[in-house]
């Protein structure tokens, strides 16, 4: 099929909006399905996962293809949940067009603002669909208001529904004038109800003037009286809808199905083709190159997606950008350097999949057993290394530690924490060496929830509980102490005596240790076993448990035994002089601090500032970025443990923040003795 006759799409929007149930209208539409899925009784195709049944949304990105009219339509059907917003981002990253479905009865949500913003800044085409509109308390007028409100006046309706709520049954098309009315979601063209003639007039003379300024010849005709044919709006819109100036309004229900029909016809008369937004710009052998949509030329293909499956093994989804990729086809990862074999291809619409022997420019599919790619990996063939641009993904921000229930399974543990991360790249693991602990982090409550899930559905079975604050101490000031071990116990004893001049350096600089002895007090190949020992001891902790950090020792003279004088025993004099200067000047106790970037809303920044403050945050400034405010803060890290919930609660869900380890700072005297009681009730 020819590059002209595909087209891509992503259904985004905020959970519960109905995009699932839209691709199952539009399959059954279709004739792909005999009957319409229920999301109700885990019977549709898009959401076909076990965890998705349980919780009645989407967990994860799923594709379909629809054969409409001879067009090839490949739908991206993306979960709505905050926590999941990888997913969507990568699948607008692969997608020519974002169809916005929006709830009809609840309005503009959260999820909506943020992805809306999302495309926005990929300058991804939009058209909606307000969907729901024959729910009790259901409103188009409000709606559309709503969505004027939140994504601006160039939102244009190019339907309006016939009937309200219970009661309806159509649409109007403003494109041709026309009326279809739906029984069993087959529509059947009719005239426009009298009680609607002059509205629908109103707004096709508004479409019309939203559009004709994109062509002077058309616009002239018009301007002289002539109305632009349906023919002459569609391939205006097309080119308004492409140069992100026009977002089409569409209107329906998925559930009834009306409307669905209309919405193909519209993505496939009006919606961009791959490449009709220009070439691809993709990095060849480390320079910038255009890459046209050509079948004939040598591959490139984005992986945006990677599921591991039971009976197929790890499936990489891809957007085939240039060439044909075909059975038996080596391409080079330009990530890794490394050869795949492309050993089988497959079409799925949801969890079916049929095997097809080639897919092309423009076209997407997935490719089984490319065990050492990656999602966001381009797959190239040629002589040149070529690397598609992938979207930048939202950093893990909440974390638990995960525990095995029985030992045995510590391997099977990392081995499916592996794969869970490889189908999700938003999730990331961990392995604290002192604490021996394992960490899983993601998005939210509700991402490491399900991912616990699916550990203990692969044979997993473990405990979790929140991470622990991580402080350490340091001395409080310089001091000089004396080390000194001494054991006999029948033949060769152990000696050896070393003093030390111990001084808190800088926060972060870590240790140092260094040597001023003279004279030979201690051999030259035994010195070095003093900072050995003192180092160790660190790690053991100062006065109150935590590791000393920030530390400079400097061995400033000592004593030793022909005989009995060895490593260990000034390892040992080097950990009892660091035991000495703890006793001597005590410690100082310290708390990381995290840097955060902090994205809302301007209408919550002062909420968020507020917050932040109260969180002994230190703010260094607001960025304004259009609707948003990017704030800027350092916090102490035990206050923000359980901000990714938080600042969702704050904001409605539309907040996001990225946070970092900055630097540790003292604990203030005020809370430090509430520091050292939760330490002690861990222990």
């Amino acid at each position: 099929m020819s590059v002209d006759k595909v087209r891509n799409i992503v259904l985004v929007g905020h959970s519960g909006n109905g995009k699932t149930s839209l691709l199952e209208a539009m399959l059954y539409r279709a004739g792909t399905l005999s009957r319409v899925g229920r999301i109700e009784d885990g019977t549709t195709v898009g959401d076909h996962d076990i965890d998705e049944k349980d919780h009645g949304h989407s967990l994860g990105l799923s594709t379909a293809v629809i054969d409409w009219n001879g067009y090839t339509v490949n739908v991206l059907d993306t979960p709505g949940h905050a926590d999941y917003k990888g997913d969507a981002i990568m699948a607008m990253a692969a997608a020519d067009l974002a169809v916005f479905v929006i709830d009809g009865v609840g309005g503009v949500q959260s999820q909506d603002t943020v992805l809306w913003r999302q495309a926005e800044q990929m300058k991804l085409p939009r058209m909606i669909f307000v969907n729901k509109l024959d729910r009790a308390r259901s409103s188009f007028e409000r709606t559309l208001g709503e969505i004027h409100s939140h994504f601006g006046a160039h939102a244009d309706p190019v339907e309006y529904p016939i009937g309200s709520e219970s009661s309806f049954h159509g649409i109007t098309d403003l494109i041709t004038d026309e009326a279809f009315l739906y029984d069993s979601g087959k529509a059947t063209k009719a005239p426009i109800p009298e009680d609607m003639v002059e509205k629908e007039h109103e707004e096709h003379e508004h479409l019309v003037e939203e559009v004709v300024e994109f062509d002077d010849e058309v616009l002239g005709n018009y301007l002289e009286g002539n109305e632009p044919t349906a023919e002459e709006l569609e391939r205006l819109l097309h080119d308004a809808l492409d140069a992100g100036s026009v977002f089409p309004v569409l209107c329906g229900s998925a559930t009834a199905p009306i409307g669905a029909d209309h919405l193909l016809d519209i993505i496939c008369k009006v919606g961009p083709a791959p490449g009709d937004l220009g070439p691809e710009i993709v990095e060849a052998d480390g320079d910038a190159e255009a890459i046209e949509y050509d079948p004939a030329g040598d591959v490139v293909a984005l992986v945006f997606k990677t599921r591991i499956d039971d009976f197929l093994g790890q499936i990489s989804f891809v957007k085939v950008i240039a060439g044909t990729i075909k059975l038996n086809d080596e391409l080079t990862n330009s990530r890794t350097g490394e050869t795949e074999r492309i050993r089988q291809i497959v079409s799925l619409n949801g969890a079916d999949h049929r095997s097809v022997p080639s897919v092309s420019a423009g076209q997407v599919a997935a490719v089984t057993k490319l065990d050492g790619t990656a999602t966001g990996d381009t797959l190239s063939g040629g002589s040149q290394v070529v690397t598609v641009s992938a979207p930048t993904l939202p950093t893990p921000v909440y974390s638990m530690v995960v525990k095995v229930t029985q030992p045995s399974n510590e391997d099977r543990l990392a081995s499916t924490l592996r794969k869970l991360v490889t189908e999700d790249p938003t999730l990331a693991t961990g392995f604290d060496p002192t604490t021996r602990q394992t960490t899983l982090s993601g998005a939210g409550e509700t991402h490491i929830a399900v991912a616990i899930a699916r550990l203990e559905r692969a044979g997993v079975d473990v405990d979790s509980e929140p991470t622990s604050v991580e402080y350490r101490e340091t001395l409080t000031r310089k001091v000089e102490v004396e080390g000194k071990f001494k054991k006999q116990s029948g033949g060769h004893g152990q000696f050896g005596v070393a003093t030390v001049r111990f001084e808190p350096s800088h926060l972060g600089d870590g240790f140092e240790f260094a040597s001023e002895v003279t004279g030979g007090a201690i051999p030259k190949n035994l010195i070095p076993a003093v900072g050995a020992g003192v180092e160790e001891a660190m790690g053991r902790g100062g006065k109150h448990g935590f590791p000393v950090v920030d530390l400079r020792a400097v061995c400033t003279d000592g004593k030793y035994h022909s005989v009995d004088s060895s490593e260990m025993s000034f390892k040992m004099a080097g950990s009892l002089a660091l035991r000495a200067a703890l006793e001597s000047v005590g410690t100082v106790v310290l708390e990381p601090v995290s840097e955060m970037f902090v994205d809302v809303p301007n209408a919550h920044q002062g909420d968020v500032l507020g917050d932040l403050n109260s969180r002994r945050g230190q703010v260094l400034g607001a960025i304004p970025d259009g609707a948003n405010v990017s704030i800027h803060a350092y916090v102490p890290t035990s206050e923000v443990q359980r901000y990714a919930i938080d600042l969702r609660s704050m904001t409605g869900g539309t907040g996001s923040f990225e946070i970092d380890h900055h630097a540790y700072q003292p604990v203030p005297g005020a809370i430090l003795d509430r520091v050292l009681a939760e330490a002690s009730k861990a222990t």
